[in-house]
């Protein structure tokens, strides 16, 4: 194996994690709270089943649907700080 070969190998590599790295940061930060996740689970049944939950699609769904949204599930998401509190007025 040449030196060439060696660097290019090991920037592929370098690259591959880098991107590797950066998608679970954003799974992560995707994530919702156990205590999300069920105070909102019949929100996403009702208005967002086609959607995975916790995905960028059902983010946006949830944006779209937030005045159906239960008491609960905007308290939680205020509480988790995923929204601001004014989503509580209606």
């Amino acid at each position: 194996m040449t030196i060439a070969t060696t660097k290019s190998t090991l920037g592929v590599l370098a690259l591959s994690l880098a991107a590797l790295t950066t998608l679970g940061a954003h799974s992560e930060a995707l994530a919702y709270s156990k205590k999300v996740r069920a105070a909102c689970a019949g929100d996403h049944q009702n208005f967002c089943a086609q959607y995975v939950p916790e995905s960028a699609q059902a983010r946006r769904c949830f944006e779209s649907n937030r005045k159906g949204l239960t008491k609960q599930c905007v308290s939680a998401l205020i509480d988790a700080g995923e929204v601001p509190a004014k989503y509580l007025k209606k």
